[in-house]
């Protein structure tokens, strides 16, 4: 019987040694630059720059910050020496080392590259983790980081001339090492054909034929030693011959051959490096295709594993990372073929019984002490199984098993089987299935089980992967932070989780990402990244027949790696983007991260990136493309000038392999639109994209639900019909005809899926569950049980706590009584506050100080409703906490207050002040600046910080008028004067100043006199250049001086020229001067006319590369070409007129009619072509920084534009020609100004603000200005006047009351047209040809008119989305809407055609008007 016995033992040793194999090359941790890897420069002997560690890591006892990478296959903690120094002695080196592979390696000329990075990837630093407790059982480590250096193909170093017979060898190796906050531990890696040289020849041979053998080992360098002497610090060397080098790949220390473990420092006392203990201990091998990871990192909480884990379930093959990307699950071959079964390596799992049941082996020092074993094949019949106890998996785990039988079969998990490996027991009840996991699905999907396991997939009206569905049709929003270190030329600029929004209409492909608090030379450096943005524009695109977007694949939750290479400068930046999940509002969450570099471009450039196709390949769990790029930067330094990068990228997701596949394998993502700018006064980077996906090489669909072109609400969906037919079906969890939806309350209409104890909370398009308080989420995420508040000991320490469903109770133990979250004894009660300050005043002899104020209390404690004061007899009222209650105050010998009647509420001022005051002494905060209000409450004009001593004026809400604070000890400013409004020059100069009061860098900061009109002699600080200007700052042509020579005399004429320079001749003259007076034929120049016009064809140079422009010299899109024939260009240019030149933000609309509209910051232009919008020649008309332009009016006398700014509570005028600047009209007494009117006959200005609700009006350069109604008005918005009748309309949306009202120009004659049947009447206009009243209506969703007496009231249209603004024009309504985000038209004849425009920039469109060049 022992006999037998131990024949079985060497038996299953003999298979066990037989199914082991060393690591391949595609088991080695994930390298290059896809995964974000920095490649070390060629050569024989180079060092990387320093990589700086995010936390210090332990090597022997020491911590270090800094890691060096090394041509010659090592790494250190300080730069290097020069190779001669090291490489050609032994061990140890004078300086730090860990040495994977340390011989003379050369990789110049291509021969092989060298990786590295610093990573905090989870799998990396599980699958470390995994190996630490293989190798060291029992040890507790949990690394959070690692740096991974991997030596590529890289070959021995030879000198120049001299042959080899032999074919090139080269080597393979990696190498890893992972740290705590204590402990580190690094990995050797070697594939199995990773080594084909062991050793390298002495560059100073003199022709004598040795070799020296590679070192593998450590070394902690020299060490001080005494005071002042160093010595030979400790070291470790794996490695002593030819050998042991050949045998790296062959043998481990951690039972997978060509896997070496060390423990190389620790916080603690370390005396040397600590090989791994398990050399002697060989796997038992796995049945094919099994999978199992040991997750051991912070991300995974430590929990009971007596249940299968069902946070992945069994829809992905393996956990798929950025540093983990093999997309394929190994295969094995078949028991009788050769070689046997081979457990794969990837740091799965300890696959031998417990490893902790298992006798310490000796350390093994080095791989020559272990030949490798001789291998036997055995049929499976001779195995036999060891019996060892089963150990439950842990959390995380992967199982994928596919069993054979006796004969080689595979069977069939629906048989009643159980299979044995050694390890796991396998039976048809471990799958995974709906019943047990079915909770991962989303609410919005279902569960399907299959023969391997189960999947979830989305219900019908939703797309996703079926963990994550969203609804079909609706729009979206992502969220999230952008962090990094991006270098800008030299600079390094770092991102800080900065904001990321973007906006996506799903319907149309419209994709809008903005990037907040991007700073300057970055925000525009970042213009061409558009891939940052395009990320979403893939996953939501515009899905064409037969097509899915990236959503449906990934879901909410994935990877994306991507490489971006700019030429011709080489730069190469990495963007990592991490899908986290959908939030409590159903809106995705991605974080990003960029490291690298990007090209210079200078500041206020614009940039144009044309149309382009890009090529995605599906795989399991893995989609790549790749791609390049051209884009245009064009600016005033160097024209226009084209670059190109390469981009390339994968996308990893958790893959549900269970169900049938039948998607395509490539698709085609077609890119219609790019739009890309950089505000720098708001620091934000905006993205626009246009995206649709089909089949590669798909025609051209002509469907309006393709094209984009259809009327559809952005919450419904276009379904294609026949030909050019279509229908819109609003979104699931919205209702309406598809052309207007409206948001579904599912907790209303009973159709919430929210269990008991839960309450219902709408969403837009769906609803979440949130648990009750006292109650939280089961693990299923549904389902809310109580909270036992008790646990957390929340009563006091002498009262008892009871826990009741959905609550606690305390109550004081006996002979205690309170509430008991304060307990007492019965006998005593404690002091109240009113009694505590009392006391507080308290002398030692029981009497207060002479003259103090003493709070009186009543029996239970509690402060007396009126207070006074016993010395100077003043009396008050006060709350409970005895704060004085305004107003109440009455001197001696008056009647008292009656403390009983009801409180005046606070003002502003009130809540101000008191929000300063401290809880419980009613303090102030030390040093803090409290505002003093007058006897009604309100602010005092005069303000002073008690602290500082300064003093300042105020206006009615507080805020200080500028120019009025003076500082302690000098005289106060006289706050009843009148303040001046600031001046042109004065704005101009102020809004240059950043927050700390000081102008941006190399910008030019106009001069003001003591009147605040411009100085006639302008000069720039950092060029050193003069000039005069006329009085509104415009430099005068003629009169510019260079630094050094003397300056024009600005009170001198000017001589008269024929006419002044163009833009065309200044900008031509800019150029000329930059390129030093003689442009190359590669730099463009601008070619101007006769007149100084800009040619209607632009060319670079004498070159056939060509394009047309506009009047302003913008180009034309789609002109653009490089063809012998140039392209036909339209002269645009009206007859040169002699106007100021425009200035840089100011661009003049076409000639003819156009409207105007307001977004934002700026004032858009839509030419019109007879009534169609005339899209392609859109443009801006006006930059406006740090405005809210709400309403526009149009005097079309004097071709003026006049506008309301909100966020500067202004109203503004400017003409409508070149080089014409802002004019603030009023900047006092507004708070909210909205809607504008201008009465051109009577040329009067009229306006509403909502605030104070008052309708106000002036005359049109500000003076005469005067109040027309400040009573019953709750919420004024638009306002229109009929200047031939001299009526004016005006709405207010005052939802309880909402109305429109009208009356004479002079405010005679007021009264109400409309009051029933309207919700939110924004907008407002006059229909002079059928002299009608129009509005559009946000709440009831309709355009109507009505008679200007309130009759004859008509419905045009009854399907409007969210009007804001409209105007009437040639039979036709332009309106702005806040649900598309653009400008529609209605026609007054056939109110069901209209038609769109949607600005490439995504943003709220206010106000709206006609501009022509003459009265209509």
């Amino acid at each position: 019987m022992r006999s037998r016995t131990a024949g079985l033992v060497l038996l299953q040793l003999s298979l066990t040694a037989c199914c082991v194999s060393a690591i391949h090359r595609t088991d080695l941790f994930p390298y290059g630059p896809i995964n974000g890897d920095l490649t070390l420069h060629e050569g024989d002997d180079e060092t990387s720059p320093v990589l700086t560690l995010t936390k210090p890591m332990f090597f022997y006892e020491t911590a270090f910050s800094n890691l060096y990478v090394a041509t010659n296959g090592i790494i250190s903690t300080q730069d290097l020496p020069m190779e001669k120094q090291y490489v050609d002695d032994g061990f140890p080196t004078e300086f730090p080392v860990i040495a994977p592979f340390l011989a003379d390696i050369d990789t110049s000329n291509g021969k092989g590259a060298i990786y590295y990075r610093q990573t905090e990837s989870p799998s990396v630093l599980n699958r470390v983790a995994t190996e630490v407790q293989r190798g060291f059982p029992g040890t507790i480590f949990t690394p959070t980081h690692a740096v991974i250096a991997t030596w590529e193909n890289v070959a021995a170093y030879e000198e120049t001339g001299r042959s080899s017979e032999s074919p090139r060898r080269v080597n393979t190796f990696q190498a890893v090492v992972a740290y705590d906050e204590t402990s580190t531990y690094a990995l050797f890696l070697y594939p199995e054909d990773g080594l084909q040289f062991f050793g390298t020849r002495p560059k100073e041979t003199f022709n004598v034929e040795i070799e020296l053998t590679a070192r593998v080992g450590f070394t902690r360098g020299e060490v001080p030693y005494f005071f002042f002497s160093r010595t030979e610090g400790p070291y470790y060397s794996v490695t002593t011959n030819e050998q042991s080098v050949k045998n790296l790949y062959q043998l481990s220390n951690v039972q997978v051959p060509g896997v070496w473990l060390f423990h190389i420092g620790s916080s603690y006392t370390f005396e040397n490096v600590i090989p791994a203990a398990n050399g002697d201990q060989l796997p038992t091998p796995l049945p094919q295709r099994q999978i199992i990871e040991f997750p051991t990192t912070p991300e995974y909480p430590e929990v009971d594993y007596s249940e299968p884990d069902d946070t992945f379930g069994d829809e992905q093959e393996y956990t798929m990372d950025p540093d983990f990307q093999n997309p394929s699950v190994p295969e094995f071959s078949e028991p009788d073929q050769d070689p046997p079964h081979l457990q794969p390596y990837g740091g799965d799992a300890t696959l031998t019984s417990d490893p902790q049941t298992h006798d310490a082996a000796p350390a093994v020092a080095g791989p020559e002490e272990y030949p490798p074993p001789e291998t036997r094949h055995l049929h499976p019949q001779e195995v036999v199984q060891p019996q060892h106890p089963q150990h439950p998996l842990p959390e995380h785990t992967l199982l994928e098993a596919f069993p054979h039988g006796p004969e080689g079969e595979v069977i069939s998990v629906e048989e009643d089987i159980n299979f044995d490996s050694g390890v796991i027991q396998y039976s048809p009840e471990n799958r995974e299935t709906c019943e047990r996991y079915g909770q991962q699905c989303s609410q919005n999907g279902y569960c399907t089980d299959y023969s391997s396991g189960y999947c979830c997939h989305c219900h019908a009206g939703f797309y996703g992967n079926g963990r994550h569905c969203l609804p079909n049709g609706a729009p979206h929003r992502v969220n999230g932070k952008v962090s990094g270190t991006v270098k800008v030329g030299g600079t390094a600029l770092r991102l800080d989780d900065i904001l990321l929004h973007a906006y996506i209409v799903v319907g149309d492909g419209r994709a809008y990402t903005a990037i907040s608090e991007v700073p300057e030379p970055l925000g525009w450096a970042l213009m061409p990244v558009a891939p940052i943005g395009g990320l979403f524009g893939w996953l939501f695109a515009l899905k064409l027949p037969n097509s899915h977007n990236g959503f449906n694949i990934t879901g909410a939750e994935f990877t994306r790696h991507a490489e971006v290479i700019f030429y011709p400068g080489n730069q190469r930046l990495s963007i990592v983007q991490t899908g986290r999940g959908l939030d409590s509002e159903n809106y995705l969450n991605v974080d990003t991260r960029l490291e690298g570099s990007v090209p210079f471009i200078a500041p206020g450039a614009s940039l144009q990136m044309e149309p382009y196709l890009e090529t995605y390949q599906y795989s399991p769990s893995l989609i790549t493309s790749s791609s390049v790029r051209e884009y245009t930067v064009v600016s005033a330094e160097s024209g226009a000038e084209t670059f190109s990068f390469q981009l390339r990228q994968n996308i990893t997701y958790r893959d549900c392999r269970h169900a049938p596949r039948s998607a395509p394998q490539t698709l085609q993502l077609n890119v219609e639109r790019i739009f890309v700018m950089y505000i720098k006064e708001e620091r934000i980077l905006r993205y626009a994209i246009t995206n649709k996906i089909g089949q590669v090489g798909g025609g051209e669909q002509v469907n309006p639900c393709y094209s984009g072109n259809h009327d559809c609400d952005t919450t419904a969906q276009c379904l294609p019909g026949e030909g050019s037919s279509f229908s819109c079906q609003c979104a699931t969890g919205y209702t309406g005809d598809g052309r207007s939806c409206y948001d579904v309350d599912e907790c209303v209409e009973g159709l919430s899926v929210c269990g008991s104890q839960s309450e219902c909370v709408n969403l837009p398009g769906s609803h979440t569950c949130r648990c009750l308080s006292g109650y939280e989420f089961e693990q299923d995420g549904r389902t809310c049980r109580d909270v036992d508040e008790c646990l957390n000991q929340p009563c006091h320490h002498h009262a008892s706590c009871y826990n009741v469903p959905g609550s606690f109770h305390c109550r004081c133990q006996p002979g205690f009584q309170g509430d008991g979250f304060h307990c007492h004894h019965q006998h005593e009660r404690p002091k109240t506050q009113c009694e505590q300050h009392r006391d507080s005043l308290q002398r030692g002899d029981g009497s207060p100080p002479i003259g103090a104020y003493v709070p009186q209390c009543d029996e239970q404690g509690q402060y007396r409703q009126q207070q006074c004061h016993g010395s100077t007899g003043h009396c008050w009222c006060v709350d409970s906490r005895g704060q004085e209650r305004q107003g109440t105050r009455t001197p001696p010998g008056t009647s008292p207050y009656n403390c009983d009647a009801p409180e005046r509420p606070k003002t502003q001022c009130e809540q101000h002040r008191d929000s300063l005051q401290r809880g419980s002494d009613g303090l102030t905060l030390v040093g803090a600046y409290v505002p003093q209000c007058d006897e009604q409450g309100q602010y005092r004009p005069q303000q002073c910080h008690g602290s500082t001593g300064h003093c300042w004026c105020v206006d009615s809400r507080g805020q200080e008028r500028q120019g009025t604070r003076t500082p302690p000890g000098s005289p106060r400013f006289n706050c009843d004067a009148p303040v001046r409004p600031k001046t042109q020059c004065e704005q101009h100069r102020d809004s240059l100043q950043r927050g700390d009061g000081s102008p941006p860098v190399g910008a030019h900061v106009p001069q003001c006199d003591d009147q605040g009109q411009y100085r006639p002699q302008q000069c720039h600080g950092s060029t050193g250049h003069c000039w005069c200007v006329d009085s509104r700052g415009q430099e005068r042509q003629g009169t510019r001086t260079p630094p050094g020579s003397p300056r024009f005399n600005c009170d001198a004429p000017v001589v008269p020229t024929q006419r002044p320079e163009t833009v065309c001749e200044r900008w031509r003259a800019s150029l000329l001067e930059h390129y030093g007076g003689r442009p190359s034929p590669q730099q463009y120049l601008p070619q101007c006319d006769s007149a100084g016009e800009f040619n209607p064809v632009q060319c670079y140079g004498d070159s056939s590369y060509c394009w047309c422009v506009d009047r302003d010299g913008r180009e034309v899109a789609g002109t653009r070409s490089n063809d012998p024939v140039k392209p036909a260009c339209i002269p645009t240019v009206a007859p040169p007129t002699m106007r100021p030149l425009p200035r840089p933000d100011v661009t003049p609309p076409p000639s003819g009619v156009s409207l105007l509209y307001a977004q934002g910051q700026q004032i858009g232009v839509l030419p019109l072509n007879g009534t169609r919008m005339d899209k392609g020649r859109a443009s801006v008309l006006l930059t406006l920084h740090s405005a809210i332009v709400v309403a526009l009016d149009y005097d079309c006398r004097e071709r003026k534009v006049y506008w309301t700014d909100l966020s500067g509570r202004t109203i503004s005028r400017a003409a409508l020609e070149p080089g014409a600047e802002p004019e603030i009209l009023i900047n006092t007494g507004l708070m909210s100004p909205e809607g504008l009117a201008v009465d051109v006959a009577r040329r009067r200005l009229f306006w509403v603000d909502s605030t104070p609700d008052k309708i106000e009006t002036a005359n049109l350069d500000g003076s005469g200005r005067r109040i027309l109604f400040n009573t019953d008005l709750v919420n004024p918005r638009a306002i229109v006047v009929d200047s031939r009748s001299g009526t004016l309309f005006w709405t207010d949306w005052n939802r309880e009351a909402p109305k429109i009202e009208s009356s004479t120009v002079d405010g005679h004659n007021r009264r109400v047209l409309v009051r029933e049947g309207i919700g939110l009447p924004n907008a407002l206009t006059y229909d002079s040809t059928a002299r009608r009243v129009c509005w559009a209506d946000a709440g009831t969703k309709r355009l109507e008119c009505v008679a200007p007496d309130g009759s004859d009231r008509r419905v045009l249209q009854s399907n409007l989305n969210y009007p804001f603004s409209m105007v009437f024009f040639s039979n036709h309504y332009y309106y702005t809407d806040w649900r598309r985000d653009g400008v529609l038209s209605v026609s007054r004849d056939s109110p069901q055609s209209t038609e769109e425009y949607l600005p490439d920039q995504r943003s709220h469109l206010y106000g709206i008007t006609v501009a022509s060049t003459s009265c209509l």
